[in-house]
C-alpha cells in the first residue's frame, strides 16, 4: 500500500518516526510530507533516512513532476499524524498553502487524521465543529488519547501511540485475493467472494523463548518475532481467526486487532502447553517461534556469583521438548487437530552441509506438511526488515499442490508471510 504520511507542527511528531518505521517494516511505501513548521521538531534528514524517499514541503519544489498533485493522486491512503488544531481548521476550510494541504485536496484516497493538542484546544468549540464537519465529509478523525501532555499537565489530547495508529492503518488494507505480494485495495472485495481462510482458525507461534538460569540470567536467541507477527496479520487478512502465541518479541504485537488474540509465554515448556491447548481446535498450526533447543538442567534460586578462585561455573543443559514433532504426532495419532502444520527451520549451513538439504532433512524428521527455511547468521534474518525464505512441501503436500520444487521468496517479512499463507491456504483447500 502506498501511504502519504503528513506530519504537522506538534511535539508528538517524534512518535511519527516510530510509526513510519512500522509501516516500512510491513512493506508499505511511504511518502512523508511534513509542514515547514514541523521540521523544527523532526528534521528532513530523519524522514528521508527512514522512508528512503526525498522529502519536500513546498509546492514550488519538484514543479516539473507537479509533485503537489502527484503525491495525492498516487496515494492509497493519507495519514496525518500528528494533526494539530491549526491543520484541522485548514483542511475543514479547504486551504492549500503548502505541499501537505495541496496533496490532500488532490487526493481521493481515504484519509486518517490523528489529532494531538492540549485538552483545552481539543475541547474548544471551533475544533469540535471542525472535527464534526471533517467526519461528515468522510475523513476519519481518531480520538486523541488521555495522558501526559507537553509540560506538567495531563488530559485528553495526547497523540495515540504509534502501535495503535498502525493497527488502525492495517484495517484499511483489505486483501485482493490474487495473492500477489502486498496486493491490496482500500475498498472491500466483492461480497460474493469469500476470503480464502474465512471461517478457519489459525494458531501461530512467534518470537524466541527464554530459559531461566537464575533470577537474573537466561538462555535465549536473537529472534525478534517480526516474521510470526507478519504471518498473523497475513492470516487475518485472508479471513482467518488467529491465535498468536508470542514469546520474547521486539515486534509490535497486534493486540488491538479484532481477529487476532495474543497469548504471551516465555519458556519452551510454556509454549508447549499453549500449543497443546490451542492446536486441537485449529485448522492450521504455524510454528514460527524460535524455540530454544536446550535449557539449564537446574535453576539456581539465587544469582550465580563469581568466586575468588577464578573458577567458572559449569552449566549442565537438557533438551527442551520438540513441540513441532509432538504436534504432528498428536494429530496423526488422533485424527484431530490442524489439517495443515507448518514448521520453520533456521539454518546457518556449513562447509559440509547446505541449508536447503538440512531443511529437507528436518521436514522428513518432523513430519509437518510445509517447512519454511530461513538461512540465518550475524546480520541475517533475525531482527532485519527483509528476508529470504524457501517454502518446502512434504511429498504428500507436493502432490496436493501440484508443485515439486521449493519456492524461493525474497523481500520484506510481510511479503514472505503472504507467500507462506498463500501456500498454506492452497493446501488447506486441497484437503477440503
Amino acid at each position: 500500500m502506498r501511504i502519504l504520511l503528513g506530519v504537522t507542527a506538534g511535539i508528538a511528531a517524534y512518535k511519527s518516526a516510530v510509526l513510519l518505521r512500522l509501516l516500512k517494516e510491513f512493506g508499505h511505501e511511504v511518502d512523508v510530507v511534513p509542514t515547514p513548521a514541523s521540521l523544527k521538531f523532526v528534521g528532513t534528514a530523519t524522514w528521508e533516512a527512514l522512508s528512503g524517499r526525498p522529502v519536500t514541503t513546498g509546492v514550488f519544489e519538484g514543479v516539473d513532476e507537479v509533485r503537489h498533485v502527484r503525491l495525492g493522486q498516487e496515494a492509497d491512503l493519507v495519514v496525518v499524524a500528528p494533526a494539530t488544531a491549526d491543520f484541522l481548521a485548514k483542511i475543514r476550510a479547504g486551504r492549500a498553502d503548502d505541499l501537505l494541504t495541496s496533496s490532500i485536496l488532490a487526493s481521493e484516497a481515504p484519509k486518517l487524521l490523528v489529532p494531538a493538542m492540549h485538552t483545552e484546544m481539543w475541547q474548544n468549540l471551533a475544533t469540535a465543529e471542525n472535527v464534526q464537519v471533517l467526519r461528515e465529509r468522510g475523513l476519519e478523525v481518531m480520538e486523541p488519547a488521555e495522558g501526559r501532555l507537553t509540560g506538567k499537565d495531563s488530559g485528553r489530547g495526547r497523540m495515540p501511540e504509534p502501535e495503535h495508529i498502525f493497527a488502525r492503518i492495517q484495517q484499511f488494507e483489505q486483501p485482493a485475493y490474487s495473492y500477489a505480494p502486498l496486493a491490496g485495495t482500500l475498498f472491500a472485495p466483492d461480497p460474493e467472494v469469500q476470503p480464502p481462510m474465512a471461517g478457519r482458525t489459525v494458531v501461530i507461534t512467534a518470537g524466541g523463548t527464554r530459559e531461566p538460569l537464575d533470577p537474573v540470567r537466561y538462555l535465549g536467541n536473537r529472534s525478534s518475532g517480526r516474521q510470526g507477527v507478519a504471518l498473523a496479520r497475513a492470516a487475518a487478512g485472508m479471513g482467518a481467526t488467529v491465535r498468536l502465541i508470542a514469546g520474547v518479541v521486539d515486534a509490535v504485537l497486534p493486540e488491538a486487532e479484532a481477529s487476532i488474540t495474543v497469548e504471551r509465554i516465555e519458556t519452551a515448556e510454556q509454549l508447549r502447553d499453549a500449543v497443546v491447548r490451542a492446536a486441537p481446535e485449529s485448522d492450521v498450526l504455524v510454528m514460527a517461534a524460535a524455540v530454544a533447543d536446550f535449557r539449564p538442567a537446574a535453576y539456581a534460586q539465587t544469582k550465580i556469583k563469581k568466586t575468588d578462585d577464578g573458577a567458572s561455573p559449569v552449566i549442565e543443559l537438557e533438551r527442551n521438548p520438540d513441540i513441532l514433532a509432538e504436534a504432528v504426532q498428536r494429530r496423526d495419532a488422533s485424527g484431530d487437530g490442524p489439517a495443515v502444520i507448518v514448521g520453520f527451520a533456521a539454518e546457518t549451513g556449513s562447509e559440509e552441509s547446505d541449508p536447503l538439504q538440512l531443511a529437507q532433512q528436518k521436514l522428513a524428521r518432523k513430519g509437518c506438511d510445509l517447512l519454511v527455511l530461513n538461512r540465518v547468521g550475524e546480520g541475517l534474518v533475525f531482527g532485519q526488515e527483509d528476508t529470504e525464505v524457501h517454502l518446502i512441501a512434504s511429498e504428500e503436500a507436493e502432490r496436493a499442490l501440484g508443485a515439486s520444487e521449493p519456492q524461493r521468496v525474497t523481500g520484506t517479512k510481510h511479503q514472505a508471510a503472504q507467500a507462506v499463507m498463500k501456500q498454506t491456504a492452497a493446501l488447506l483447500a486441497a484437503r477440503g
